[in-house]
Parts: C-alpha cells; sequence; structure tokens
C-alpha cells in the first residue's frame, strides 16, 4: 500500500512516488515520433489506481500537458495533485509569466495548477528574471486569482546556489531537484530546504536509467531487494527529507514495479544503507577516476569531452554499469554546432592536465578509458 508524506508546510499528504510525464510512451506516425496518447492515459491512470497522487509534467515536454489534461479529465476518485513548470530563461517582460500560465492552462484544460514552478533556475536566473523582472509578483497574483495553488521551482544548479534561491524565495513551497545514488551533491540543499518548510521532490531517483540494471549493487543486498530500479528507489526515499520521488514511467509494468518499492514503509534498513555506503566508498577509493567534473580541463582543442567520458568510466568500474558505459560512449560524436570526440582524438598536448585542479593523470586515463569502453 503506497505510504503518503507531508509535503513541506502545505498540510498536503503527498504519495511517496510522483508520476513524470516526461517519457511517456511514443509511437510513429507518418514518420514521426509523437507520445502514444492512449497507452500514456491507461498508464497514468493506472498508477492513479494504485495510490499516486502527485504528477509533474513542464511546457517542454512535448504534448506531455496535453495528455496529463487529458487523464486527469477521465480521474474521477481521490484528489491527484497537478505538477507542472514554465520557462523563463526566455521571458523578456513581465507580462511574459501571465500568458504562458494561460496558454499552460487552456493546453491542460483545466482552471488550475497546483505547483507551478520556474523552470530549471540557476541563481543567475532566479537574479535576472524572477527578480528583476519581478516574476514572483506575477506568480503571488495568480495564487490570489487561483489559477495556480502554489510557487515552486526546479533547478540543476550548484547546491549552494540552490540554496541562495531558497534563501531569498521565501514564496516557495516546493523544490525540484536531482537526486539519486550515482549523484548525491544535492543532500545539503534538500535538508536546507526541509528545514524551511519546503517540500522536496527528487527526479532522476534511478539515474534516468544509469541504475537499471548494476548486478555489483544488487549483489550487495544479499537478495533482499528484487531489482536495482527497486534499490535506487528506496534508497532515494530513505532520506528523511524527501517528500516525492518521481519516475519518468511509459509501461504498465514501470509503474507497479516503482509503486510496489514506495509501498515499502522502511525503503532500506539502517544496515543496508551503511553496507551500500561501504561497498560505493571502497569501490571509489581503489576504481574512481576522482574527476569531479569541475570542467577546468575544458575546452579540450580536440573537442574531447573529458569529464564525460571519465564519469562514464566511473560508472563502469565503479558501480558495474560495463554496458550502459559503452552504450553511451559510443553515442559521443561530434555535429555540426559542437565538437564531441571520443578519448582516441587526444593528441597528447598536455593543456588540460596544467588546468585540473585535481592532478590527474589525464592523458593516461584517457587511453585506459577508449581501450576500456571503445
Amino acid at each position: 500500500m503506497m505510504q503518503y508524506r507531508d509535503f513541506g508546510k502545505t498540510g498536503i499528504k503527498m504519495s511517496a512516488l510522483g508520476f513524470g510525464a516526461m517519457r511517456l510512451p511514443h509511437e510513429m506516425k507518418n514518420g514521426v515520433s509523437l507520445i502514444n496518447t492512449e497507452e500514456s492515459i491507461r498508464i497514468i491512470l493506472r498508477a492513479f489506481e494504485l495510490g499516486v497522487n502527485y504528477i509533474d509534467t513542464a511546457r517542454g515536454y512535448g504534448d506531455s500537458e496535453i495528455v496529463v489534461g487529458k487523464a486527469l479529465k477521465k480521474w474521477k476518485k481521490n484528489r491527484i495533485y497537478l505538477s507542472t513548470k514554465v520557462p523563463v530563461w526566455n521571458m523578456e517582460k513581465r507580462g511574459d509569466y501571465r500568458s504562458r500560465l494561460e496558454e499552460q492552462l487552456k493546453r491542460l484544460d483545466t482552471s488550475s495548477i497546483d505547483f507551478f514552478h520556474f523552470h530549471g533556475i540557476s541563481y543567475e536566473l532566479f537574479e535576472s528574471k524572477v527578480k528583476k523582472l519581478k516574476l514572483f509578483k506575477e506568480a503571488l497574483k495568480a495564487v490570489d486569482e487561483g489559477l495556480i495553488k502554489h510557487i515552486s521551482f526546479s533547478s540543476h544548479d550548484k547546491p549552494a546556489e540552490i540554496m541562495k534561491i531558497i534563501e531569498e524565495g521565501a514564496f516557495f513551497s516546493s523544490m525540484l531537484c536531482q537526486y539519486n545514488l550515482l549523484d548525491r551533491a544535492n543532500e545539503d540543499a534538500m535538508e536546507f530546504a526541509y528545514k524551511k518548510g519546503i517540500a522536496v521532490v527528487v527526479m532522476g531517483p534511478v539515474g534516468g536509467g544509469r541504475l537499471a540494471s548494476s548486478e555489483l549493487l544488487l549483489k550487495e543486498m544479499n537478495g533482499k531487494v528484487r531489482t536495482t530500479p527497486e534499490l535506487a528507489l528506496r534508497f532515494v526515499l530513505s532520506n528523511p527529507n524527501v517528500s516525492v520521488a518521481i519516475s519518468g514511467m511509459n509501461t504498465m509494468n514501470m509503474v507497479e514495479e516503482n509503486v510496489r518499492a514506495a509501498s515499502i514503509k522502511r525503503p532500506l534498513t539502517k544496515g543496508q544503507l551503511a553496507s551500500l555506503e561501504e561497498f560505493i566508498r571502497e569501490r571509489k577509493s581503489k576504481r574512481e577516476i576522482p574527476c569531479t567534473g569541475c570542467e577546468y580541463c575544458m575546452p579540450c582543442p580536440q573537442g574531447v569531452r573529458i569529464p564525460h567520458i571519465f564519469q562514464l568510466m566511473n560508472y563502469a568500474t565503479v558501480y558495474g554499469l560495463k554496458e550502459l558505459a559503452r552504450e553511451r560512449y559510443g553515442k559521443i560524436k561530434s555535429t555540426e554546432k559542437e565538437k564531441k570526440e571520443k578519448a582516441d582524438a587526444c593528441v597528447e598536448c598536455g593543456q588540460c592536465e596544467e588546468k585540473c585542479p585535481q592532478k590527474i593523470d589525464i592523458i593516461k586515463q584517457l587511453k585506459k578509458v577508449h581501450k576500456t569502453l571503445g
């Protein structure tokens, strides 16, 4: 049975699992990949039947808002909370907020939105758009008029910058950020938000599919966890600062498996968490390339994607995600707009090593990566 958690200071009890509508099932029509509306609605309604009461979409997710709106129209039972997002990076005047809100209300075919996010804002965007254009006043006006219930934000900025947004955004009810076994950088920001009474919703609990299969992690649980996605979701929900973990689900099986995992009252015991921590710490100390992703080594004159390549190598060696790492390494290629090259494009100029604060032997490591993943 689904577990429910306090959603910040809103007084709402929200399902621990939220439905992420960014990756709805697609079908080909006249050579174009489009959302399969009928199948998407069927999957969404199944999630609602199993107790999910939070659904998240965005203006930038193709026709996702339209499909979500249709699904909500078909649901007549318990209350479902609707979350969507408005892009602010290309807003030029205060009125842009209102016009886009009205457009999204039409797309969703609804009179109000429960949680309306400033989408993917950095602290720089918070200052240059939300504050400078006084978009928060437009948002507060929309709340007064009942067009939105709560003001929220999502962010991929650095944790310290997210905390600055939280500190200055007293009007926020919830925030959405990345958090999973592979990326725990936001833990301090999440705790900071929780203490401020801001509900914490996390995206990518299964690492955007990266944790779909890792035998090494699964073996560490000694058969007490059935799948790696289950382990990943239960890890996220073990964090007391998390209210909801949204997962992009596009099959009935995904919905039912994730609901089962989110329904376990005690996601992971302290002993299991400690064992998992020790496992990751031990493997990192022996195998991880100590790249922090600071990108001081960039740009590479030859277009080698150094931090990204090292991240893929760490997926393979630390987490046992070898097939995923090989697949993503194979997809690295240059485009007309941006030069992106694999490790074998390195000409050993040494510029990157001079700038690396971690003093990584980059040239040697690149050769090793290409040998392993190439």
